[in-house]
């Protein structure tokens, strides 16, 4: 098939081209889909502000699962892996991609890296739809911004093509493949759930292996997972507010409703048992440490909550009897991380808003923040801004010199725009472009003890444009957060129970802040009673 034409005109013929071969096997579909994802990059462009790629990966929102399928049914699952790490998260990767350390190009052309560097800095800071870089100055126009954003684009593309065609550089910062993915397998499996709207399936990834191994989830599929996702918002909405810290209206207990035990049940015998089954993982609870594994979902099933799946009709049928779950965006946020052992020189930072202006009070903040002192106190060094001292420039100075940060405050997630998605602090929203301008590489824990912190957008399901994939962006290597707002008086205990083991682990970065939030998660499931699923479920590990 000819794909001639300027880029965008070639994406869209290509992308026909899927439609039609997806319904006819003549028509060769993992070659149309080889074909369109080559040209994603000149779709998805980085030459176009932030919303404008949000807005365009709207309409092909399902190409990177559909690819994915395609590829699976050919049964070559190694590419349906590396298509779905490709495909979805995009704008993440790009800024990843802006951001890369280019120390093996400078050790050989470092002239050709400085000028690579420098415009992928002023690219990245051009491309990040804060309203501080968007504003154009009084010597310029918003089209002369934009015209500057395009020149950037295209001087950065072709300093890519320059450093790609020198030996060695063949495949410099390009998507990576699944050679490199499987060091993402770290501190256990990583479960990708490829969830197609007829189909899903698993591709599994693990610790020492090469290989991708297949799943196949007969009796889910997206249409289930958006009914299953509708379920469970209508009842979390029917329980309580959506913000932490306001007064819940009078409502029957959460086990008393049904709706959430048929999600989780569904979820259980549907997609996690028969991948626990896969593994030998649920043939006996096991008496020494549980088995760490990732999940990666794509789709609708990014925002139901795998790591409570079970029929809690029945005895050992919880997921969480026989695994320590966590979640990641892509694979790649997994090789960023790098494991690092606590010391008194480690710095955690403490923001805590009890009561915000305009906001309702969160009369559990000032207890919260001073049990995160008292387990941090001798074993690392800490630093806390409370209330009007935690202004947003004052936080994100502060957030450049500390390792972790714990966040106590309302949160807000902007469907329309993901970078202005943010912390409310006294004097203002914290929001995601701010924080992503800074130079986060590398921290450590980054704890959203705030409402709807791991909430994302039905649009861009696939791109993990919520407040935990952005700290995770930023350069947190883990992150606890919430898919729904928390009870006030939940919240202090789990952060408790969370500080207190890693303090006494000593380390972060292969699995520990998952294991400490499971364990601090059973007790107050142990508390409440585990029909309490609304209280319980939310607190989620992302990361490392």
């Amino acid at each position: 098939m000819s794909l001639a034409g300027a880029p965008r005109d070639r994406f869209r013929i290509a992308h026909n081209w899927t439609t039609l071969a997806s319904k006819h096997d003549a028509l060769h579909p993992t070659e149309a889909y080889q074909a369109t994802l080559d040209l994603l990059p000149q779709f998805i462009w980085l030459g176009a502000t932030r919303d404008q790629r949000y807005e365009d990966i709207k309409t092909v929102q399902t190409l990177a699962v559909d690819a994915a399928l395609a590829a699976i049914l050919s049964s070559n699952y190694s590419l349906a892996l590396e298509w779905l790490e490709h495909a979805r998260c995009i704008v993440w990767n790009q800024s990843l991609m802006l951001r890369s350390p280019l120390d093996q190009l400078r050790s050989s052309h470092p002239s050709l890296a400085t000028r690579l560097q420098n415009v992928a800095d002023r690219l990245h800071t051009a491309g990040s739809d804060s309203r501080e870089s968007r504003a154009p100055s009084s010597s310029t126009t918003p089209e002369q911004v934009a015209q500057e954003h395009r020149r950037l684009a295209k001087e950065y593309n072709g300093l890519l093509s320059e450093a790609r065609a020198l030996p060695g550089f063949e495949d410099f910062l390009r998507p990576l493949k699944l050679h490199r993915l499987v060091d993402a397998a770290q501190s256990g499996p990583i479960v990708v759930i490829n969830c197609h709207e007829d189909r899903c399936d698993a591709l599994v990834i693990s610790p020492r292996q090469t290989v991708v191994n297949h799943i196949p989830l007969a009796n889910f599929n997206g249409r289930k997972a958006q009914s299953a996702c509708s379920e469970l918002r209508i009842f979390v909405d029917d329980t309580i507010h959506m913000e932490r810290g306001t007064e819940r209206r009078p409502q029957a207990d959460a086990g008393e409703e049904p709706g959430f035990e048929v999600v989780l049940a569904s979820l259980w015998y549907d997609v996690v048992k028969p991948i626990l089954d896969f593994f030998g993982y649920a043939e006996s609870i096991p008496l020494g440490d549980l088995p760490h594994i990732t999940w990666c979902p794509t789709g609708a099933m990014t925002f139901l909550p795998l790591h409570a799946a079970g029929d809690y009709d029945q005895p050992q049928s919880r997921v969480f009897n026989y695994v320590i779950s966590s979640y990641t965006p892509t694979l790649t946020a997994l090789l960023e991380s790098t494991p690092c052992s606590l010391s008194q020189d480690t710095r955690v930072l403490a923001i805590g808003q009890a009561a915000t202006p305009g906001h309702t009070p969160l009369p559990g903040t000032t207890l919260e923040i001073a049990r995160v002192r008292n387990c941090t106190e001798g074993k690392a060094a800490y630093t806390q801004l409370m209330d009007e001292a935690a202004t947003t420039t004052t936080v994100l100075n502060e957030m450049e010199q500390h390792d972790w940060v714990h966040l106590v405050c309302h949160a807000h997630q902007n469907v329309g725009n993901a970078t202005e998605s943010g912390f409310f602090l006294h004097n203002g929203v914290l929001d995601l472009a701010s924080i992503n301008r800074r130079s986060l590489k590398g921290k450590g824990l980054a704890y959203l003890s705030a409402c709807q912190t791991a909430t994302g957008d039905e649009e861009l399901a696939d791109e993990a444009v919520h407040l935990a994939s952005g700290m995770l962006m930023a350069g947190y290597t883990s992150v606890i957060a919430t898919m729904w707002s928390v009870h006030d008086e939940d919240a202090p205990g789990v952060a408790t129970a969370v500080y207190s083991q890693l303090m006494e682990d000593g380390k972060l970065g292969n699995g520990e802040a998952g294991r400490a939030l499971h364990h601090a998660v059973a007790e107050l499931r142990d508390n409440i009673g585990e029909d309490q699923f609304v209280r319980w479920v939310p607190f989620i590990h992302i990361g490392s």
